[in-house]
């Protein structure tokens, strides 16, 4: 993950107040970090509870080394006609530490990358069942995302002689734009006593870079496929006039292609309880408000989280 964006793009080299050897990233390989940038986006274009809130940390410093923060939701306008539509935005952010080097000295290099990303989709149910609780779901998904450095390497920039692999690193920006589908069962189950919803998802968009600093080019798929899965039923209180509801959630996600094994893992399982409150008695906005609490882990990573969700 040390040298994972170090190709953001190749801005032109800045005035030097000092003369001698050039410093350079060691390491570095400039098409390569170019298509893993794109694949860090590939986490934000595509929504998936898994990933939606994580943070990695710094081993050696304890400090938020990746965060991953996603927000996005979907919904089919009536049975008499199912058009689904969905939509989700993301935040990235990457602190990287980089080794800089003339061939006399060394340095580190910090660097801080933020990573805005948007996704809408637009699908259609076809019922498998009479009474509908079933559906097959293609979605079409477009994506658009831009990664952009806060100039943490301008004064390095500036003081020393560098090569293009450092100059970049100050204002390097990449846009991207993304084009795929997703396929989708849903089945809903609701009831007086209980309601469950199973999703099994598959993703696929295809990521390209354009609009990047120095005119590079980049490529990555996000290849995701998940299952989710609620069960909610009355906990016998009432609040706001209806009854209150706990909550149970399980989620899987597995990750393919340039996805797999880039943050270190190829898959996260959730696990999650909470409590819903029906406002539908009062005029409000929502219909129903969720707070959840999640337990997340994988391959090499555990941890908490928190979230909150609301159904119109």
């Amino acid at each position: 993950m040390a040298t994972m964006l170090a190709a953001m793009g190749l801005a032109p080299a800045l005035a030097h107040a000092q003369t001698g050897p050039a410093f350079g990233i060691v390491g570095a390989n400039v098409q390569k970090q170019a298509n893993a940038v794109l694949t860090l986006m590939s986490f934000a274009v595509v929504p998936d509870l898994a990933s939606s809130s994580l943070s990695i940390s710094n081993t050696n410093t304890d400090n938020p080394a990746l965060t991953l923060w996603q927000l996005g939701g979907g919904f089919t306008l009536s049975q008499s006609f199912p058009l689904y539509l969905e939509g989700s935005i993301a935040y990235n952010r990457y602190d990287p530490t980089f080794v800089a080097s003339n061939g006399q000295e060394t340095r580190k290099l910090p660097a801080k990358w933020n990573t805005f990303a948007g996704t809408v989709g637009v699908g259609w149910d076809f019922p498998l069942i009479d009474s509908k609780e079933l559906v097959f779901r293609p979605i079409f998904n477009a994506s658009l995302g831009r990664v952009a450095s806060d100039l943490s390497v301008a004064k390095f920039a500036v003081e020393h002689v560098t090569d293009q692999e450092i100059a970049f690193l100050d204002h390097g920006a990449m846009n991207a734009y993304g084009l795929g589908g997703s396929v989708m069962l849903d089945w809903e189950s609701h009831r007086n006593e209980r309601d469950v919803d199973v999703e099994l998802r598959y993703t696929n968009i295809y990521l390209r870079s354009f609009g990047t600093t120095g005119g590079m080019d980049a490529s990555a798929a996000a290849q995701t496929a998940s299952l989710y899965a609620r069960w909610r039923a009355p906990t016998g209180l009432r609040a706001l006039d209806r009854p209150v509801r706990y909550v149970l959630e399980l989620s899987h996600s597995h990750y393919f292609g340039n996805q797999a094994g880039a943050l270190g893992f190829d898959h996260l399982t959730t696990l999650g309880t909470g409590l819903e409150l029906d406002t539908s008695a009062h005029e409000v906005f929502v219909t129903r408000i969720r707070a959840v609490v999640r337990y997340v882990f994988g391959n090499n990573v555990h941890g908490l989280s928190f979230g909150l969700a609301a159904s119109f």
